[in-house]
Order: C-alpha cells, then sequence, then structure tokens
C-alpha cells in the first residue's frame, strides 16, 4: 500500500507470547496509535498471527494511518536475517519460516526477532539503556532471558540463540528446568518458578505477584523468595564479570517488585563480588511496551526505513 496524503506511515507490531499476542500500530514518532492483545491460540498460532495482523491492518486505517511495514519478536531461537524462528518450545515451532508466511498473508515487508533483543534495541533507544552502547536487559517473567548490548550492537550469537540467561545452571544438582536441564537460574528466579514451587510445597496456588505480596507473613514465600533473589544475584555477578556491563536493566513481571527485589538483589550482588564494583542496577523505563516498541523499530527497518532508530 502507498501512502496518501491524508495518512500517515506506520508499522504492525507484535509482541508473541506463550499466553498472549499483543499487538500495536506503531507511528514513525513511536506513538501507540493502536492497541490490541488476544489470546496465543493452542492451534495454528500463524494463522492467528494472521488474523491479529489484519486486525490491526484496519485498526490504522482507522487512525488514518497506512501500514508499511510489520515486525514480530518471538520467544526462542531465531534467525533474524532469514525471519525463521528454530525452535519455540511454547510455541512448539521447529524451523518455521514465519517471516515468508506473513509477508505472503499480509502483502508486507515483514521483521521476524527475538522478543527480548528487540526489547533490548527499544530499551537502548529510548528507554533505561538509552546512551549506553554496553548493557544487559534481563526481563524477569514467565521465564528468563537476556539482551546482550556490546559496542551498541545486540549480540544474536552464531545460531541466533544468544541470551538464554535462564538456562544457565547454577545450583548443582537442583530443580529439573522446563528446557530439561537441572538448576537453571530459571527454575528457582522467575515468576513461573515462583508459583510452581510455591504450589509444590504448600498444594496450593499463588501467583508471583501473590508470593511477593506475602513476604513477611508467609514462611513460605519468604524462603522461595530468598532464593530466587540468591540465584539471580548470582546469575547477574556472572555476566558482570563475563561482560563488564555499564548498567543492568530489569524487566518483567517480577520487576514490579520494586524495593523488594532490588535491595537483597544488590546486597547479595555485592557480597559475591570481591574484587570489582557491581554495576548499577535499574527498573525498565519501558515495561510491557519493550517487546513491541522493539517489533516497531524492527519492522520499519524491514520497510526501508529509520523512522524509530534514532530517540
Amino acid at each position: 500500500m502507498t501512502a496518501t496524503a491524508t495518512t500517515s506511515p506506520a508499522v504492525l507490531a507484535v509482541d508473541l507470547g506463550g499466553s498472549a499476542m499483543k499487538g500495536a500500530v506503531v507511528d514513525g514518532a513511536g506513538r501507540e496509535l493502536a492497541t490490541r492483545t488476544v489470546p496465543t491460540p493452542d492451534q495454528d498460532v500463524v494463522a492467528g498471527l494472521t488474523r491479529l495482523l489484519g486486525d490491526l491492518s484496519g485498526l490504522a486505517a482507522d487512525a488514518r494511518a497506512t501500514p508499511v511495514g510489520a515486525g514480530v519478536v518471538t520467544p526462542g531461537s531465531v534467525d533474524e536475517e532469514r525471519g525463521v524462528v528454530r525452535y519455540a518450545s511454547n510455541l512448539r515451532w521447529r524451523d518455521l519460516p514465519l517471516r515468508d508466511l506473513l509477508g505472503e498473508a499480509t502483502d508486507l515487508p515483514v521483521a521476524v526477532g527475538h522478543d527480548v533483543r528487540a526489547a533490548g534495541v527499544a530499551e537502548q533507544l529510548f528507554g533505561a539503556g538509552r546512551g549506553s552502547d554496553s548493557f544487559v536487559l534481563v526481563p524477569l517473567g514467565t521465564g528468563v532471558a537476556a539482551a546482550v548490548v556490546v559496542d551498541g550492537r545486540v549480540v544474536t550469537g552464531f545460531t541466533g540463540a544468544a541470551g538464554e540467561f535462564g538456562h544457565i545452571p547454577l545450583v548443582p544438582d537442583g530443580e529439573t528446568c522446563p528446557c530439561g536441564q537441572r538448576g537453571c537460574l530459571e527454575a528457582y528466579a522467575s515468576a513461573g518458578a515462583l508459583t510452581r514451587r510455591y504450589a509444590a510445597r504448600e498444594g496450593r496456588v499463588l501467583t508471583a505477584e501473590q508470593v511477593v505480596a506475602a513476604l513477611g507473613s508467609d514462611p513460605t514465600a519468604d524462603r522461595l523468595w530468598d532464593e530466587a533473589v540468591t540465584v539471580l544475584a548470582q546469575g547477574l555477578d556472572v555476566l558482570t564479570i563475563l561482560l563488564d556491563p555499564q548498567v543492568i536493566v530489569l524487566g518483567g513481571g517480577l520487576s514490579r517488585a520494586g524495593a523488594t527485589l532490588l535491595e537483597p538483589l544488590t546486597a547479595k550482588m555485592d557480597d559475591g563480588l570481591a574484587w570489582r564494583d557491581r554495576p548499577p542496577v535499574v527498573l525498565t523505563e519501558l515495561g510491557d511496551r519493550a517487546g513491541r516498541l522493539g517489533a516497531a523499530v524492527l519492522a520499519f527497518r524491514a520497510a526501508g526505513r529509520s523512522d524509530l532508530d534514532q530517540p
């Protein structure tokens, strides 16, 4: 489609998660002109994505905007250059040519990216990583991953699987992680882990938010939170020594705990670092918008435009 004098260019951006697909129409100034969130289908996720992109295209027309591209970011191992999702366990995808499938369905240039790395791009341009050429973004949600920015570039890795911070095994002979390994950081320091581990001990289900709310009055919540923060501190100390980042940015649902997370976490990080200071640890400025905004940046780039490449 060609923009007319009465419309402005925009992109369709989707942050695809295991339980929800969060979409937005984003203009060249980074404004979300319209949003729509729908559940991720249990079957045929590609068809669900296609429908959502169609809905967003209609919302763009209502907002007097013309889509010039689309961006979809997804968990898993992603070959961003080819637009192929190599493996995404929650979505049951392996070697899926997502860019080509969505490009054929929408007749738009499509970018496919990794959700956390795309969020890192957004934080670098518009959020807590602004002005830094070296930082790590760690979203603490159902799972845990990391966007690693070195010398101003997001590290993708040889196979596109860089940043699987949650699957660093830190607890010897520890609990089994959904990935099949034992003792992974994600098996202790994620929202999903808090819910699962609390239910295993108390026989009832609390969300991670409810576990945090119970701190100080529930010994099980206190113990599991302390274990989660301890393991996370160990992992962040490893990242600190390995990468020497200027700043560490925390996002995801657990970051909403604020000082309840940051105060014990930074104290434990300090205890674990004998010969160097830790970098500042801050909270995301973009929150759950980071993935969508990162998808929008990728979409404008796919369309040959640099609208969002400068904050």
